[in-house]
C-alpha cells in the first residue's frame, strides 16, 4: 500500500546524503574555499586630455602622415650580374643601403632598397646606389602585386635614380614639399620599405625625428666616383661634380630604407634617405637625405633626356672661414672662396676672379660650397644667373651664362648578361648523392638538392632554404638538374612556377613563385 510519508522520508534522506557527498567532492577540489575577487582595472585616463592635448595631436598628425604616405613606398629588389663581391668594413660615412647578398665570383648578387612613386602613372624616385649596375629590377608594392621596372635615368653625382613600373589604373603617389624651406628643429619622418622577405614585419618603417643640420658634405658621392673613375685620366676630374648638399635628421634610419621619402608633417617630400654614418654600418644618429629640390631638378633631366644636364660656372671653390671672413672683410662667416676658374669658362667670361667670395645666386643666400653647387644645379645649362660677389670689401653682381658640365662620357654601367633561370630564381640544385644525403640527413640518396639560397632572390623571400630536395616543378618528377634546368627554363618571365620540395625529415613543402624578367 502506497504511504506518501513513508515516500517523502526517503527522499529527504536521499537528497541529504546525494547533498553531503557533493559537498565532500567539491571540498577535495577546492571548491568551497573562498575565491579571491577580480581585480578592478582602472581605464581612466591617468592625466587629462588637455595637459597632453598637444603631444596627442602631434601623435595624431604621425597617424595620419604614415595612413597617407605608406602606400607610395615600395619594396625595390636589385639584381647585379655575377661578380666578385668584397666583404664591407667598418667606414665612417657609407650608404646605408642596399642590403646586400653575399654573392660570390659566378653568382648574380641581389640587394635592396626603397623609393616612392611620384606620379599615378608608375614614376618611381630612388637612390642611384640601389639600382646603378644592376641587370634586373623589381618593385613590390603595399598591395603585394610586383612588377619589373625599367632605369628611365639614373645619376650618381646625386644619387638620384628614376625608374618606371606599367601599372594598368593609377597609382597612390606623393607630393613635393620645398627643401629650401626646411627649418633645424622641424619635424621630419622618414619612410622605408625595407622588406628582406614577403610578409616581413620590416615591409615598412615611419620613424620620426628632427632636422639635425642643414648642408652636410660627407665626400660619400667624391669617394665613390673616385673608386670607380679616378684612376683614369680621361675621368679622373668627374669626382669634382659630386653634389653633396644633404639634410641631416636623427630619425632612425637603417639598412634597406634608401631611396625613401623624408616627409614634414604635411606629408610632402623634402628630402630621399641616402646615407648615415656610421662605424657598424647601422643607424648610430645620424641620418642624411638629399634635398628634394635637387631631386626634382635630376629627376626632370633623367625623365626628358635619360641623363642629366648639369649646368657648369666653371670655378673651384671652398667654403669660407671666419680667417677668410675677416681678411675679405665679409658681412658674415659664409660664401664660397674661388680658388681657380676653368679658362675660358662662364665665370672667367662673366668677371669672376679668384679671389672672389660668392654669396648668393639670384639673390638667395649661398652660406658654404656645397649650397653654392646645389643652387647652380636646379638651373639648365644656358641659363643667365646673377652671382652676387665680395672684392676688395665691396658686393658686387656678375651676370653668368651657365654652360653644361662634362658628366656624361660615363660608360653605362648596367649590362646584361642573360641569366639561367635557376639564377633569376635565386637557386642552385644539385644531385643528392649518397655522400650528400647523409650530411644533410636524408635517409636515401635520389633527385635534386637546393645547395645555395641566393639572399634577398625570390626564392628566398618564398621561404626556400638549401637542403630541401625538389620533387616536382609544375607537376612533372625531378630526377636531376638537367630537369630541374629544363623545367624552370620553359617558364616565361612573369609566370608563376609550382615546386614540391621534401625536407629531410620526409616533410613536404609547395611553394609558387613568380618567374622574374630577364
Amino acid at each position: 500500500m502506497y504511504d506518501p510519508l513513508r515516500s517523502k522520508s526517503k527522499v529527504a534522506l536521499y537528497g541529504g546524503v546525494t547533498f553531503i557527498f557533493g559537498l565532500g567532492i567539491a571540498s577535495v577540489l577546492g571548491w568551497t574555499q573562498t575565491s579571491l575577487a577580480i581585480p578592478v582595472v582602472v581605464e581612466e585616463p591617468a592625466l587629462s586630455i588637455k595637459s597632453v592635448k598637444a603631444a596627442a595631436d602631434l601623435s595624431e598628425a604621425f597617424v595620419n602622415i604614415a595612413e597617407v604616405v605608406t602606400p607610395a613606398v615600395v619594396r625595390i629588389q636589385s639584381r647585379r650580374p655575377a661578380r666578385e663581391v668584397a666583404a664591407n668594413g667598418a667606414n665612417p660615412r657609407r650608404f646605408f643601403g642596399p642590403e646586400s647578398g653575399r654573392g660570390g665570383p659566378s653568382r648574380p648578387d641581389f640587394s635592396g632598397g626603397s623609393g616612392f612613386i611620384m606620379s599615378k602613372d608608375g614614376y618611381i624616385l630612388t637612390n642611384d646606389h640601389v639600382v646603378s649596375g644592376t641587370d634586373q629590377v623589381t618593385v613590390y608594392l603595399q598591395d603585394r602585386r610586383s612588377f619589373e621596372a625599367r632605369i628611365i635615368g639614373s645619376d650618381p653625382f646625386t644619387d638620384v635614380a628614376v625608374i618606371k613600373i606599367d601599372v594598368q589604373g593609377e597609382l597612390p603617389h606623393l607630393s613635393f614639399g620645398d627643401s629650401e624651406s626646411v627649418k633645424v628643429g622641424q619635424w621630419v619622418l622618414a619612410v622605408g620599405n625595407p622588406g628582406f622577405g614577403g610578409g616581413s614585419p620590416l615591409d615598412y618603417t615611419v620613424t620620426a625625428g628632427i632636422v639635425s643640420a642643414r648642408g652636410r658634405a660627407l665626400a660619400i658621392l667624391q669617394r665613390e666616383l673616385f673608386e670607380q673613375y679616378g684612376n683614369d685620366p680621361a675621368t679622373q676630374k668627374l669626382p669634382g661634380y659630386a653634389i653633396e648638399d644633404f639634410i641631416q635628421t636623427d630619425a632612425v634610419i637603417n639598412p634597406g630604407n634608401s631611396g625613401g621619402p623624408m616627409v614634414n608633417l604635411f606629408g610632402q617630400v623634402v628630402g630621399i634617405n641616402s646615407a648615415i654614418a656610421t662605424n657598424t654600418g647601422y643607424y648610430q644618429g645620424y641620418g642624411f637625405a638629399i634635398p628634394i629640390n635637387l631631386a626634382r631638378r635630376v629627376m626632370e633631366d633623367l625623365v626628358e633626356y635619360g641623363q642629366v644636364k648639369r649646368p657648369l660656372i666653371g670655378v673651384e671653390m671652398q667654403t669660407v672661414t671666419s680667417e677668410d671672413a675677416e681678411y675679405y672683410g665679409l658681412p658674415s662667416v659664409s660664401g664660397a672662396l674661388v680658388q681657380r676658374l676653368t679658362p675660358e669658362g662662364p665665370a672667367e667670361g662673366a668677371g669672376v676672379q679668384a679671389g672672389d667670395v660668392i654669396t648668393a645666386v639670384d639673390r638667395k643666400l649661398v652660406g658654404y660650397s656645397g649650397q653654392l653647387q646645389q643652387r647652380i644645379a636646379e638651373h639648365h645649362p644656358g641659363d643667365r644667373v646673377t652671382l652676387t660677389v665680395y672684392r676688395d670689401g665691396k658686393a658686387l653682381e656678375l651676370v653668368v651664362r651657365l654652360d653644361e658640365a662634362p658628366i656624361n662620357q660615363l660608360a653605362p654601367r648596367t649590362t646584361r648578361p642573360p641569366p639561367l633561370a635557376n639564377e633569376r630564381l635565386g637557386i642552385r640544385v644539385e644531385a643528392l648523392d649518397a655522400s650528400s644525403a647523409r650530411e644533410i640527413g636524408f635517409s636515401e640518396p635520389g633527385g635534386v638538392v637546393i645547395t645555395e639560397v641566393q639572399r634577398g632572390s625570390v626564392a628566398e623571400q618564398r621561404g626556400i632554404v638549401p637542403g630541401l630536395r625538389v620533387l616536382q616543378i609544375d607537376g612533372r618528377d625531378m630526377s636531376d638538374p638537367d630537369d630541374v634546368q629544363a623545367a624552370m627554363d620553359a617558364v616565361q618571365a612573369g609566370q608563376v612556377i609550382g615546386f614540391v620540395l621534401e625536407g629531410p625529415q620526409g616533410t613536404r613543402q609547395i611553394r609558387n613563385l613568380r618567374m622574374p624578367a630577364n
